[in-house]
């Protein structure tokens, strides 16, 4: 066992561990810390902890101090800077006529570094940008390409649901997500609902995947076929969620289907959810897996 304090960097983002060195910090409480970026302030995110040495990445680094107000000015003086930078980096990809879309700018706390954060169609040829930022700034220039979900992550925004974004407001990472969730799920099949804003699959077909794999278990699928104190039938019609079934009886197979609970009827012989390729052709460009 070890003790540990988590670290985030970003408001919503990934929580790494670190060595206390034994002192003791709260949660919301700034830290400074080294990385492989080099030296970083962030934010407690977990307090003190003994945790399982299995779930350490060794070796183990340290916090360097908890942050001072000199830090926290820092902080202050880089956020000034990234808007400055940004702007300056519009104008130049402008000059330049390049085919890309700034996204975000940031300075590592020891302002020895700029990452400039974009996206594009294709890719960019960006390296007499690069000498030009070098040349404004002193610094070494990072330009990283990002896709459009890390985009949306950035800048956030309202989902179709009218809430926030989730992989914005309390998602750490990004889970892969496949048309066959969509398929259990009894989503209609059409890009525009099940697509988020960032022109991907919504993030919540991930994370409500576990709920309905429940379900799945415990529902006849559509086609499977079923014994009903009224006889036997085949399975029309689905609703997870309320667990309604509509029940096409054999004996009346050309009347309206019949609805029914699933407790009250009796697995037979069960069917099978399946994407076919025709499906997964027509929305492969907004499956992210």
């Amino acid at each position: 066992m070890a003790e540990v304090i988590g670290v985030r960097f970003k408001e919503i983002g990934k929580i790494y561990y670190f060595d206390p060195m034994g002192k003791k910090l709260k949660k919301g409480e700034k830290v400074i810390v080294e990385t492989v970026r080099g030296v970083e302030c962030g934010e407690c995110a977990m307090e003190n902890k003994e945790v399982a040495d299995n779930v350490i990445v060794k070796p183990l680094k340290s916090i360097l101090r908890p942050a001072t107000e000199q830090d926290l000015r820092t902080l202050e003086n880089n956020k000034e800077k990234e808007k400055r930078a940004f702007r300056i980096c519009e104008e130049k990809i402008a000059q330049f006529k390049l085919d890309m879309s700034l996204v975000d700018v940031e300075y590592t706390f020891d302002g020895s570094k700029v990452l400039f954060f974009y996206t594009a169609p294709q890719r960019v040829d960006f390296r007499e940008l690069v000498k030009c930022l070098a040349g404004i700034f002193r610094v070494r220039i990072e330009l990283r390409q990002i896709g459009v979900r890390d985009k949306a992550k950035m800048l956030g925004g309202l989902g179709i649901c009218g809430r926030g974004f989730c992989c914005k407001e309390f998602l750490p990472d990004f889970q892969p997500v496949s048309i066959k969730m969509a398929k259990e799920q009894g989503l209609s099949l059409n890009p525009v609902k099940i697509s988020g804003t960032c022109g991907r699959l919504m993030c919540c077909l991930k994370f409500e995947q576990e709920a309905y794999e429940h379900l799945l278990r415990t529902t006849p699928k559509v086609g499977a076929i079923v014994e009903t104190k009224e006889g036997r039938g085949t399975v029309a019609e689905v609703n997870l969620l309320t667990g309604m079934l509509k029940i096409r009886l054999d004996r009346h197979p050309d009347a309206v289907p019949t609805a029914m609970h699933r407790k009250d009827v009796r697995l037979i012989k069960d069917s099978q959810i399946k994407v076919n390729r025709e499906e997964i052709e027509a929305l492969k460009e907004i499956e992210d897996v």
